[in-house]
């Protein structure tokens, strides 16, 4: 395993083990383990938790003097336990052992990205001197997606005798992996059973409590050494345990293997999931095959995700597309599931699916559209209740939740816990309407770029124009402006949740919010122009929607203020207004300052009264638009933005930003890189390890960020190669930091699978892999190109030459 495809942690560090757990958690796009090892229970330093995609449970609590409900992804059967003690000559036992115990020699834990697989070695001697060498790996498989498996390999050094093996599935689990989050209801898990099919497979079943969802796990438990007798354990209600009693003699290697299948009632082709998961787990093959097998599947994985940056970058960048393709994989086109903003890797966030996908999106339309389109079809299968939402709420149209979970409901909570002051707070982060432009934004670019016009004329269309008229009917014209305005919304900021001493929550005309609104509006008149005749017709006569509602979203869309303050582009109405905040003085005090918003109010202090932001809030629209995109959306406002304006809003906001977000560094890198700014390098540092280096303080060990480290990759291939789709055309215009100007990657382009794109300084190279597809097109800096499949061209960035 060469080092640029593995991530391997030297020596056992009790207090980094949740960090390395999340960082080192095994999935397939059904579902996913965190890398807890086998024998570690859940405690202050091990949280082994396992979660598959799209299962919620929503319970009750009391939190503050108040009832509120939840629904959270919920942590399933655990199906890793195994641990291990030796036995002496007269029949007595040690205790059973965990790295904790003295005696500990040697530990290693090493992720294989590559393969697939985790790995752990070990070393230990007991008080008598007996050294025994335990090798663990193990795989959840991306070939067969219900299939788990764990192998053990056991080797006295220098001495002869038994040792005692014990396995569980253990169903007794609970929801308790988030600390702030202990004082809510996680017993998610009933109906617990257990039981035994055949002498070497066992199994557990249960339920989730309201979402009656079944889970059902099987283990087969095998041993390479003939006098090694499989015996099923004490089971207990949610318990299914095996023991084992292995003789070892000195310098021979023994291998244990625990193979796994876990199925679910909302699974497809199958009866039942009991009788799906002990038939599965019965006819799996062995260990050895279903490495072959798990390893060919990601070998094809990576065929179509070929990154290629050197050093340390790229090798962040790989786990990075590790975790990416483990959260969501091929096997998410056949499921109803959304981007969980911390993967299948935790329970923070409760599982919710937030905007992340605004992140993520991008990449998988270049390599993965099939995962793309379902997760735009998750949003889609939601737009009843969105529409819901938006009635009950008194708007029209379909108003997307900020949080969104099983059934599109709006799943934010209505309080949080500030860990500083331990204080319950209400929590307005719902009013964070701009996730529907969002999802609009998804959709156009997702068409844009595979030419699928087949969904944009069906479900996008219904989803753009309902989040059109949504928009259309939030806004309020303003006869002092003679502009539309939207009111009472939070921006991507999230500091800023209503005025300083306002009982209204939420702030007015905040920029992003406004001009996404004009963009959504535009591309929504463009769509209504160029729906197939019959299609309109249909749509809009199940929409109601008339020629005057069309009128007015025209309108809408040109007038839609955006304020402004000494030439920079006012964040929201009003925030020019705000006082500046002593940076210094609280850099000192803290050193840290992410969550300005906690430390604040654990003073007695607000956020809302200072000009500060926890993340691009006004310069969210650099990432999304790229410079001459948004100047015409400005310039059909009636406004100008000219560059200049541009990067005094960009110096205004940089010094005010805390980067509360891991989000935060990556838009600022993207940002800077595209204009060539030295900085730009350190924000993407901080982007590529904000979860390897659990930059944020903490938030890593209870789930990655999927929008980071999706937005990483995308930060390669469209922010520094420039690479986007416009008019049916591959545009590439590369703007490389001096500290990355050589990389390359591939991407799938409409009909061409496997684009390879080739940067090296100053220089692009292009080539096609041979097919009988027809010729690529593409635009270097505004030059047509055309390459032939089988063949490469190359193109010197500095003229117009190409050979």
């Amino acid at each position: 395993m060469s080092a640029e495809w593995s991530w391997v942690y030297e020596g056992y560090d009790p207090a980094e083990e949740r960090l390395r757990e999340a960082l080192c958690t095994l999935g397939n796009g059904y579902f996913a383990t965190r890398g807890a090892s086998p024998e570690s229970v859940a405690d202050d330093h091990h949280y082994p938790g396992t979660y598959a995609a799209g299962c919620y449970d929503r319970l009750p609590s009391v939190v503050a003097g108040h009832q509120v409900e939840n629904e959270d992804m919920v942590n399933l059967p655990n199906w890793l336990p195994l641990r291990f003690r030796t036995r002496d000559a007269d029949g007595g036992a040690s205790d059973w052992w965990s790295p904790d115990q003295p005696g500990l020699l040697r530990y290693r834990q090493s992720l294989d990205l590559k393969g697939g697989s985790l790995a752990r070695d070990l070393l230990r001697e007991d008080a008598a001197g007996r050294r025994l060498r335990v090798r663990q790996q193990r795989l959840v498989h991306m070939g067969d997606s219900h299939l788990a498996a764990l192998r053990t390999t056991f080797t006295a050094e220098n001495w002869s005798g038994e040792l005692e093996i014990e396995a569980e599935l253990d169903a007794t689990v609970t929801n308790s992996g988030v600390a702030r989050y202990r004082e809510l209801e996680g017993r998610h898990l009933t109906s617990l059973e257990a039981g035994e099919a055949g002498g070497d497979v066992v199994w557990v079943r249960c339920r989730t409590r309201n979402s009656r969802i079944t889970v059902a796990q099987a283990a087969r438990l095998w041993c390479s050494a003939g006098e090694g007798l499989v015996q099923p354990g004490p089971k207990s209600d949610g318990r299914a345990r095996q023991r084992l009693r292995l003789p070892l003699r000195s310098g021979v290697s023994v291998h244990v293997d625990k193979t796994v299948a876990m199925f679910m009632s909302g699974d497809r082709g199958i009866s039942e999931p009991l009788g799906a998961a002990t038939e599965a787990v019965g006819r799996a093959a062995g260990f050895p095959e279903l490495l072959v097998s798990h390893r060919r599947a990601w070998r094809h994985l990576w065929q179509r995700a070929h990154l290629d940056v050197p050093g340390t970058t790229g090798r962040i960048l790989r786990l990075h597309l590790f975790h990416i393709l483990q959260t969501l994989s091929p096997h998410t086109a056949g499921l109803d599931v959304g981007v969980p903003a911390r993967g299948l890797h935790g329970e923070a966030y409760r599982g919710h699916v937030f905007w992340d996908e605004l992140f993520v999106l991008p990449y998988f339309d270049l390599h993965f559209p099939e995962v793309s389109k379902a997760l735009l079809n998750y949003r889609h299968r939601r737009l009843p209740a969105a529409r819901r939402n938006a009635s009950e709420a008194g708007h029209t149209g379909a108003m997307f939740p900020w949080q969104s979970g099983s059934d599109g409901r709006e799943e934010t909570q209505t309080l949080h816990l500030n860990p500083r002051s331990h204080r319950w707070l209400p929590d307005r982060s719902r009013l964070q309407h701009h996730v529907g432009s969002a999802i609009a934004y998804n959709v156009w670019r997702y068409t844009e770029t595979t030419g699928d016009r087949e969904f944009l004329h069906t479900n996008g269309a219904e989803m753009l124009l309902e989040i059109a008229r949504f928009w259309s009917g939030l806004a309020e014209y303003d006869p002092e402006y003679e502009r539309y305005r939207i009111r009472g919304v939070m921006g991507p900021d999230e500091y800023h949740e209503a005025y300083p001493g306002s009982d209204r929550p939420g702030i007015d005309d905040n920029a992003y919010t406004n001009v996404t609104a004009s963009w959504v509006l535009t591309r929504a008149l463009e769509l209504a122009g160029e729906l197939p005749q019959p299609r309109r017709d249909h749509l809009f006569a199940d929409m109601a929607l008339t020629a005057e509602e069309l009128e007015r979203w025209e309108d809408v869309s040109r007038r839609l203020r955006v304020p402004f303050h000494r030439g920079v582009i006012d964040q929201f109405d009003g925030y020019h207004a705000l006082a500046e905040l002593d940076w210094e003085r609280y850099r000192t005090r803290y050193g840290e300052v992410r969550r300005l918003d906690r430390l604040l109010e654990a003073e007695g202090d607000d956020v809302n009264r200072y000009r500060v932001s926890k993340q691009a809030d006004a310069l969210m629209l650099g990432y999304l638009f790229s410079p001459t995109e948004l100047a015409a959306v400005f310039h059909r406002l009636g406004y100008r933005l000219d560059d200049e304006t541009w990067d005094r809003t960009v110096d205004f906001y940089l010094p005010r930003t805390s980067h509360g977000s891991t989000l935060s560094g990556l838009v600022h890198g993207w940002l800077l890189s595209r204009e060539r700014r030295p900085d730009a390098w350190r924000y993407m540092q901080e982007a590529l390890v904000g979860d390897v280096a659990d930059v944020q303080g903490g938030t890593t060990p209870e789930g990655i960020h999927l929008g980071a480290m999706g937005g990483t990759l995308d930060l390669v291939q469209r922010g520094l190669a420039g690479l986007e789709v416009r008019d049916n055309t591959l545009h590439v215009d590369p703007a490389p930091v001096p500290e990355l100007c050589t990389y390359g990657f591939s991407v799938r382009f409409r009909e061409h699978w496997g684009v390879n794109v080739q940067i090296r300084g100053d220089t692009l190279k292009v080539g096609l892999p041979l097919s009988e597809r027809s010729p690529l097109r593409f635009s270097v800096r505004g030059r047509a190109v055309t390459v032939l499949p089988g063949e490469s061209r190359t193109i010197s960035l500095g003229s117009s030459a190409g050979s």
